[in-house]
């Protein structure tokens, strides 16, 4: 092409190789060098004067190196009279920072935005931002391209069985890439997320919006006697629709007071589920394989434990026949791995271990000997074992990272997760789909979770990024459950770590970014670009 310049930064010279071998040029020539104190030199070295000058940038190991490699580079080319400087970054650094996520955060995409803007940038060509809402920070035009058409022609093509695969977001933020790729295909998707569990002064299990009743629940008739009321094959759950008890003299009881022994156990409204089939979303969400199995079992249990006890007819239990119940799974997860039901709850160790360091006076010797605690003991417990708040911002999801800040509570070993994959993948190839690779573990728990507990043949992980910081790809190389790891060579990935890494498949994006660079030049529509299209 004539009157066209393109320059490599540092970060990615075999990508900017690529690209020019495909647009039928060489990179131009420029000086990039370093001071004793490592300052950044950039010097170029042909006239750019009246040119259509693009500037190769992606992100790197040392991304901030290459960061301001390319705002000196822009400067530059501005001083040298170009045409038009166009910034082409496969990988759009701090993208994972465009929101505010505390009180006193920086939004540094948009700090980044700027300084381009300042140094001279006129265009900005980039694939898969983060948050697509980044454009918006720009004053100039962003070409934000997508490498789904490229991803989606390598499963037509390399993926047995593509066609009654499942593609799977590893989190709810991914929804609508996984969807759109969904759509691309004409295949059905689904959807894993991961919560946290939490756990009451006793330690069972509190499910937030999952119906669990407390896993270890005794002292059935609170009077004294330790009787086990919830079995393997009988389970309870407190209905909500049911009103809470009343006390004539202080009012309505919150279920806390319920639970701790302020009314009979008689008065608590509890649903069995025994007899309802074993396809209904209530069985589904209130299974608990773990709990152990009853030494006893009073005949005023086993008449509360009936549909005629609570007044509900055959008709209102069959009504739980819903067969889409049947593709919600949930799995135990620590340290980012699934386990057994039956395995020990690190939150029940820790939570035994606090309260074995509290005095008597404190806990009161109603605790030992499994008796209801008193309000105000009990109000203690309860907020010395409160978890602080999940979002930065008083408890706005918009201000949480969807894909990153996940990582360091997956692996805290005193933090127990719940796990659940929503849509059915027995048997079937599964796709997980996300729009970067930095940390493994969110990844490592979506694929054992879709392979051990869903039942799936095959798990690909894909990616347009592949990060892989520390030693993320290692570790997705170690997964028995994760069969392929395909990413894009928008980031640079070092060629050892590429030839120890067997399950690793880099596509090539300098198709994409050469077509995208010679219709900007020629000013032709880029449309063209983010349809997909099959051999």
């Amino acid at each position: 092409m004539r009157r066209v310049k393109i320059f490599a930064g540092s970060s990615h010279p075999l990508l900017v190789d690529t690209i020019c071998e495909r647009l039928g040029t060489s990179p131009a020539k420029v000086e990039l060098k370093k001071f004793s104190n490592g300052e950044t030199s950039v010097s170029i070295e042909t006239s750019i004067r009246e040119q259509d000058v693009f500037i190769v940038q992606s992100g790197s190991r040392k991304i901030n190196d290459s960061v301001m490699e390319l705002l000196i580079m822009i400067s530059a080319c501005k001083s040298g009279s170009a045409k038009s400087i166009t910034a082409v970054m496969p990988y759009f650094p701090y993208s994972r920072q465009s929101k505010k996520k505390s009180h006193r955060g920086a939004i540094t995409a948009r700090l980044f935005a700027n300084l381009l803007s300042v140094a001279g940038v006129h265009h900005v060509i980039t694939v898969d931002l983060h948050a697509p809402p980044t454009q918006g920070f720009f004053g100039q035009p962003v070409d934000n391209l997508h490498a789904e058409p490229l991803i989606a022609r390598w499963i037509r093509s390399n993926v047995p069985g593509w066609k009654e695969a499942v593609v799977v977001s590893k989190n709810p933020g991914g929804t609508k890439r996984v969807t759109s790729m969904a759509d691309a295909l004409k295949l059905n998707f689904g959807m894993v997320t991961t919560d946290r569990r939490r756990t009451d002064m006793h330690g069972s299990y509190l499910m937030m919006g999952s119906g669990f009743l407390p896993s270890r629940m005794s002292s059935g008739t609170l009077d004294g006697s330790h009787e086990n009321v919830v079995e393997r094959d009988t389970e309870t759950q407190i209905d909500p629709t049911i009103p809470a008890e009343v006390d004539t003299q202080r009012g309505p009881l919150s279920p806390r007071a319920q639970a701790s022994g302020s009314v009979a156990s008689s008065q608590l409204p509890i649903r069995a589920v025994n007899d309802i089939p074993r396809s209904s979303p209530l069985i589904q969400s209130i299974r608990v394989d773990s709990v152990s199995p009853p030494t006893s079992r009073s005949p005023s249990r086993q008449n509360i434990a009936s549909p005629s006890g609570l007044g509900l007819s055959n008709d209102v239990v069959e009504e739980y026949t819903d067969e889409r119940a049947r593709e919600v799974i949930t799995g135990r997860l620590i340290q980012g791995h699934i386990v057994d039901d039956n395995f020990p709850s690190p939150q029940l160790s820790t939570m035994s271990g606090s309260l074995a360091t509290l005095p008597d006076t404190v806990l009161g010797p109603s605790h030992y000997d499994n008796q209801p605690v008193d309000p105000m003991t009990s109000s203690i417990i309860s907020n010395m074992s409160a978890f602080p708040s999940d979002h930065a911002l008083g408890g706005t999801g918009d201000a949480r990272d969807e894909s990153d800040e996940e990582e360091g509570a997956l692996k805290n070993p005193e933090v127990e997760h719940t796990i659940t994959l929503v849509g059915n993948v027995k048997d079937r190839v599964v796709l997980i789909i996300d729009d970067l690779i930095d940390q493994s573990g969110s990844w490592i728990a979506a694929a054992e979770t879709v392979v051990k507990r869903g039942g799936a043949k095959k798990a690909y992980c894909i990616a347009t990024h592949g990060l892989f910081g520390n030693d993320s790809l290692e570790k997705m190389e170690a997964c028995q459950c994760i069969d392929y790891v395909v990413v894009t060579n928008t980031y640079p990935i070092e060629p050892e770590r590429m030839r120890a890494c067997k399950k690793l498949v880099v596509l090539d994006i300098s198709k994409l970014l050469s077509e995208a660079i010679r219709r900007n030049h020629y000013g032709e529509s880029i449309s063209a670009l983010f349809q997909h299209y099959q051999d």
